[in-house]
């Protein structure tokens, strides 16, 4: 069994912590984990105070803090109420960001309804940019904004389109790749073998730098797709469903990346735990 140099943990409040947001850091280290995505997928309610105490909590128990922007999301909207709503939750998923010092605000970019992607991307990475910058302009210059690779097939959010919103938003953007959502979108054609793994990391670190890859900032569980795309999330131990961990870790040890892995699984830490002990195996 070896060192596994990556950082592993759950999306939200652990399901076996019973207590205060402030507490969960200090739970995660004792059971062996040091990361946490928090999820504002409802809203981003949490107030200041409230997020700078759980950020110096998380830091006095290096845990790494991600944060997951609201669902309502949609840069491609028709309708310009829906684009303005959504860069103001945006907008306020970077300020909390900033406020616990989360390095990284994981959005879903959203739809291309009836536009071809080219245009729906470049309406994404104008509303990006505007929310970046009230961000910026109100001082909320810590997190990097971080598209995620999506598991519908109309959803906006293959790699290469979350890369493209990247090299457009410049070095406040990193990627989210969710792994098992790549697994969905091609109903299992990828993720398959350790080299489709390293040709995506490798595909974002030649268009997007060692930054983006360091670490790579990560999604995972087993997945239930169909025709259209992402289904459902499953445990690590449902062999009906994939893709495989061991592959994704793998190729990261082959590549010679660090990744942070989000277990979006719904036994969430157990899995976690579960993704750390495979690493430990296979270093």
């Amino acid at each position: 069994m070896g060192i596994c140099p990556h950082r592993f943990g759950p999306a939200g409040k652990p399901i076996e912590f019973k207590g205060d947001l402030a507490d969960i850091p200090a739970f995660l280290k004792s059971i062996g984990l040091n990361a946490m995505e928090y999820e504002a997928v409802r809203g981003v309610n949490i107030k200041k105070e409230n997020a700078e105490v759980f950020g110096q909590k998380a830091r006095e128990n290096d845990v790494l803090l991600s944060l997951h922007g609201p669902y309502y999301i949609n840069l491609a909207s028709p309708e310009e109420k829906t684009v303005q709503a959504s860069v103001r939750r945006i907008y306020e998923s970077l300020r909390a960001s900033h406020w616990m010092g989360a390095y990284a605000v994981v959005i879903h970019t959203g739809y291309y309804g009836d536009l071809n992607p080219s245009e729906a991307i470049r309406l994404a990475i104008k509303g990006y940019k505007e929310a970046l910058e009230q961000a910026w302009s109100d001082g909320y210059v810590f997190p990097s904004v971080s598209p995620e690779t999506t598991g519908k097939t109309t959803q906006i959010g293959t790699v290469e389109e979350v890369v493209k919103i990247c090299l457009s938003l410049g070095k406040k953007c990193r990627p989210t790749v969710d792994w098992a959502h790549i697994y969905a979108r091609t109903k299992g054609e990828l993720i398959q073998k350790v080299d489709d793994v390293i040709k995506i990391i490798e595909y974002i670190e030649s268009n997007l730098g060692k930054d983006a890859v360091s670490p790579l900032h990560t999604h995972f569980s087993k997945i239930e797709f169909g025709k259209g795309g992402e289904r459902e999330h499953h445990t690590l131990e449902e062999e009906l469903y994939g893709p495989s961990f061991d592959v994704v870790v793998k190729a990261y040890k082959e590549v010679g990346v660090t990744g942070t892995f989000i277990s979006e699984s719904p036994i969430l830490e157990k899995d976690a735990l579960l993704m750390k002990k495979i690493c430990e195996d296979i270093y």
